[in-house]
């Protein structure tokens, strides 16, 4: 990960930060990815073996 760089006010306090543009796009994915999960959360779950099962009989396993 690179190096962020903060930007401060007259008193020393920070009020922004700069950061390599790839890390800034990772952060994106991930605040992305943990909205779906929260969208999610109620829906029921799968076992592997019904997983598995359900790959199986669409040939994709």
């Amino acid at each position: 990960m690179g190096k962020a760089q903060y930007l401060v006010d007259e008193s020393g306090q920070k009020t922004a930060v700069v950061l390599p543009v790839d890390e800034y796009e990772d952060l994106l994915e991930d605040i992305h990815d943990l909205a779906v999960i929260a969208e999610r959360k109620d829906e029921s779950t799968t076992s592997f073996n019904e997983l598995k099962k359900r790959l199986e009989a669409d040939g994709l396993l």
